[in-house]
């Protein structure tokens, strides 16, 4: 693409172009391939970089790269004598000090403890902490704190969740009748169950439903 007064054009890349810069990528210069094609120089790079063209390593070992004739990147090399412009300045601080973080200072973006937020996948999250560490210690679902507030800590290997039908992120619907608490593996086997046949959705809910309910009643029974 070139650009004439602010306007970006198109290259015209013909399959012959393309073949010649295929041939002619690895060892010539970008400029010289550019000149022979009638094309600009930026050209022949954005395409090359679209084709997954690569320099050879004899293009770069040589001198047609610039990089060996002592000249390429001379601008930004000390010379020998030169004063570096920091010398003497030994913990030199160009930012002014009241910009400048303080020990256990926090962002004055941060939220408070006890804000709310909806994440991405649509949960209402409370913030329970300004800890440092993964935002799983610092924010919590609300749901799982309506569990947690009832039942204690959420057993090894078992997670909060909602109970089918009854997802929501408004604060005051998010009630104890609708959580509950399930293992792994359970979860595991609802978000698989949505690729069922739909006549075969509901069996498996019931059946889960079934299951705890006898793993319940065994239970107490053995206490």
């Amino acid at each position: 693409m070139t650009k004439s007064r602010g306007i970006l054009t198109r290259a015209k890349w013909t399959a012959e172009k393309i073949e010649i810069l295929k041939q002619q990528y690895a060892d010539q210069l970008a400029a010289d391939i550019a000149s022979s094609l009638g094309m600009k120089t930026h050209h022949i790079y954005r395409k090359a970089k679209a084709l997954g063209l690569k320099k050879s390593a004899e293009f770069y070992s040589g001198e047609k790269s610039g990089r060996t004739n002592g000249q390429h990147g001379k601008g930004t090399r000390f010379f020998k004598g030169q004063t570096s412009w920091n010398q003497g300045l030994k913990g030199l601080n160009l930012g002014g000090k009241q910009t400048q973080f303080k020990p256990g200072q926090t962002a004055p973006n941060t939220q408070a403890i006890g804000s709310y937020r909806i994440t991405k996948d649509g949960t209402l999250q409370r913030k329970i902490s300004n800890n440092k560490g993964s935002n799983s210690n610092r924010w919590r679902g609300v749901h799982e704190l309506v569990w947690v507030e009832s039942n204690g800590a959420v057993p090894e290997k078992h997670i909060v969740v909602f109970k089918p039908g009854t997802r929501t992120t408004v604060l005051d619907e998010i009630t104890i009748e609708k959580v509950e608490c399930i293992s792994l593996a359970e979860n595991m086997k609802r978000n698989t169950v949505h690729n069922l046949p739909k006549e075969l959705v509901e069996v498996v809910r019931l059946r889960a439903v079934i299951n705890r309910k006898i793993n319940r009643v065994t239970k107490e029974n053995h206490e």
